[in-house]
């Protein structure tokens, strides 16, 4: 499965992830999250990464310019959003983009565009990083090839989701020191668990 470590704040946490063969680094351009980055300090850590690695940009219920205009700043190739309140006019996005479906129920995921891209993540009040995961039986009988599964994963439980055939699983919290703060260690275990290893 591919990996997104989410939630980078700094250049070492984006440099292990990157050296321990993370593919994609995800950046919180929401000012409430305590993993909360400016386009500006972004942008000084994507200058730095090798090429391959894909950055992702995480919106939360932001109109169409301002997330082409952060993307910009920062140099991300993707966008990663939330729209609970339909903020967001994607046909104006200038990049490819990920919505985000926080999942209540298995309802939420039978009506999935089959030809689209989608991350679902758990339902909770606040957003992202907070540890919860979406029930796994959710996905019974659900093609998961193109799902991006995030929330409440960490080394420990990646074994349950192999029958799932997820297309990838997104971390942040699984492999945090503390809020915002990467373990090595923790990247390390959760890459080469998510690889088969």
């Amino acid at each position: 499965m591919r990996v997104k470590i989410c939630g980078i704040t700094n250049l070492e946490d984006a440099q292990d992830a990157v050296e321990l063969g993370a593919d994609a680094l995800g950046f919180v351009f929401y000012e409430k999250s305590p993993r909360y980055i400016t386009a500006q300090d972004a942008r000084q850590i994507v200058d730095k990464l090798p090429p391959f690695v894909q950055t992702v940009g995480l919106f939360v219920n932001e109109s169409s310019k301002h997330i082409n205009d952060i993307c910009h700043l920062s140099g991300m190739q993707m966008a990663q959003i939330i729209d609970d309140e339909d903020n967001t006019e994607f046909e104006n996005l200038n990049m490819k983009y990920l919505e985000v479906i926080r999942a209540k129920s298995k309802s939420d995921l039978e009506y999935l565009n089959k030809h689209n891209y989608y991350l679902v993540d758990a339902f909770v009040e606040g957003f992202g990083g907070a540890g919860k995961r979406v029930a796994l039986e959710w996905f019974e009988n659900i093609d998961c090839s193109k799902i991006v599964l995030a929330g409440g994963l960490n080394a420990s439980n990646l074994q349950e989701l192999k029958k799932y055939n997820f297309f990838a699983v997104d971390v942040s919290s699984g492999v945090e020191a503390s809020k915002g703060k990467k373990d090595k260690e923790k990247m390390k275990e959760f890459i080469q668990k998510a690889n088969g290893n």
